[in-house]
């Protein structure tokens, strides 16, 4: 038998997957299990030099270890300069990651093995990856597949077979049917589907992704899931006929772990608001955020900024990068005091703090949690990716949100203006309390979430021949 179950596990290099990545990886060690946490070199950089003061290490998890806990910490070259931008050369970028960087894996999960001779090694990745069963095979390790969108998301690739089978994968563009016989999702619009399973989708890197990561993805080990059971158990217990199926999240709190194993996860330099919050009164501030990932236009953010100064409501507004800086600069004249504009901030902690009336959002997973965690009500507006998906959920299923218009259509400055007036009102405070309530009782110590965390380590050890 042998001596440790140690996980190797690997980032996907963006912000949304980083965050609960990482907090599996303490949620693990504090398990008992040994981790080698993976970060790619260049956001491993990029974290560095947000610091402003210095306070991050170059050993991120060293704080983890002080606390007691086996993290131990490497990256890995994407084979690209760190001044290669990312962003812009996307395309480019990712025909790469799915052609050289998977030989980079293995040669790393080959060095950490032979470092390493007596764990019971197993591998712990992004479902998004497009590799893990072959590394997994090759080196005889258990696959764990840890999915950090919703269990609906994940069934409608997962289930891209059924799709095709009856007309809707690729789905033509503009048609709206309902689909009523995918396992365990009782009714869903196309309208409602991720756009890469759209029609004008073919083809593309996403596309690519998405289809090789599902094929991957179905010969893992065990599947992990960011979400809860009880908002989908129906899509979970489809999915548990296939194969073990975990609802584990949200992973990003945790009532059971201390603050001391906190380790740094955000790409960016932090604005602090707190002193801007203090002062205004409760429920009284929109937040708003599209997010890290995606561009958004500048009529887009026009009609937002001219939407925000005819509902006369306080917010604060994330603004990534410096393309609105002159829109930004006359927003803050004519808003003064009711306006903060801010490049980036802890999200958790603004939406967190009972200033906080509402949050218009892009429907990002991790940005649905948090709203969630801190009960603040949502105005969606989706715009790539999981998020019309997302929507869905929030706005239809668990109406805690309400939407700003339907998705591609163009925003109105007027219906902006009556949307926050709308969420501000307090109406869906009463549902959110109650999907806030089961979210946080999902994370009690005999929370589901906490037993399907505990069922899934059992199984875990049992496949690797270990004991705790």
């Amino acid at each position: 038998m042998a001596s440790k179950a140690h996980a190797i596990m690997i980032a996907l290099p963006y912000q949304g997957h980083i965050t609960p990545l990482i907090n599996l990886a303490t949620k693990l060690a504090s398990k008992g299990f040994v981790i080698t946490f993976v970060h790619l070199e260049f956001i491993h950089q990029m974290m560095l030099s947000q610091s402003r003061d210095n306070t991050i290490q170059p050993d991120l998890f060293s704080g983890a270890r002080e606390s007691g806990l086996d993290i131990r910490y490497e990256t890995i070259s994407d084979g690209f300069p760190l001044e290669f931008d990312r962003a812009l050369h996307t395309d480019e970028y990712w025909e790469s990651m799915l052609s050289d960087f998977p030989h980079r894996v293995d040669e790393l999960v080959t060095e950490i093995i032979r470092a390493n001779p007596c764990s019971a090694h197993f591998l712990v990745t992004d479902t998004l990856y497009t590799w893990p069963a072959e590394i997994a095979k090759k080196h005889n390790l258990v696959n764990v597949s840890f999915w950090t969108e919703p269990a609906l998301v994940f069934s409608l690739a997962y289930h891209i077979d059924l799709l095709t089978e009856n007309g809707h994968f690729p789905c033509k563009d503009h048609v709206e049917e309902e689909i009523k016989y995918l396992p365990g999702i009782e009714s869903i619009s196309t309208k409602d589907l991720m756009p890469y399973l759209k029609e004008s989708a073919i083809g593309t890197t996403v596309h690519k992704i998405e289809t090789r990561a599902f094929q991957q993805v179905k010969k893992a080990d065990f599947i992990l899931h960011n979400t809860v059971q009880e908002f989908e158990s129906s899509t979970l217990s489809a999915l548990n006929k296939h194969q073990p199926n975990y609802a584990i999240g949200p992973v990003n709190f945790s009532k059971n772990l201390g603050t001391n194993y906190a380790v740094s996860n955000s790409l960016w330099s932090e604005h602090d608001c707190t002193h801007w919050l203090e002062h205004k009164p409760p429920g009284s501030v929109l937040y708003i955020s599209f997010g890290s990932l995606v561009e958004i236009s500048k009529q887009l953010v026009e009609e937002i900024a001219y939407g925000l100064l005819l509902s006369e409501v306080d917010f604060i507004w994330v603004v990534r990068g410096d393309s609105f800086d002159s829109l930004m600069d006359n927003l803050r004249v004519e808003s003064k005091e009711k306006g903060l504009i801010i490049p980036w901030c802890d999200q958790i902690r603004v939406l967190s703090d009972p200033a906080i009336g509402g949050f218009f959002t892009h429907c990002g997973w991790n940005s649905i949690l948090e709203s969630m965690w801190c009960g603040v009500p949502m105005i969606c507006y989706p715009l790539e990716y999981d998020q019309p998906t997302n929507r869905k959920l929030v706005v239809d299923d668990w109406k805690i949100g309400i939407s700003l218009c339907d998705y591609g259509i163009s925003v109105d400055r007027k219906e902006v203006a009556k949307k926050i007036k709308k969420v501000m009102s307090g109406d869906l405070k009463h549902e959110v309390k109650k999907v806030n309530r089961i979210l946080v009782d999902a994370l009690d110590a005999v929370g589901s979430s906490e037993r399907n965390f505990d069922q899934f380590t059992k199984d875990l050890r049992a496949k690797l021949f270990v004991s705790e």
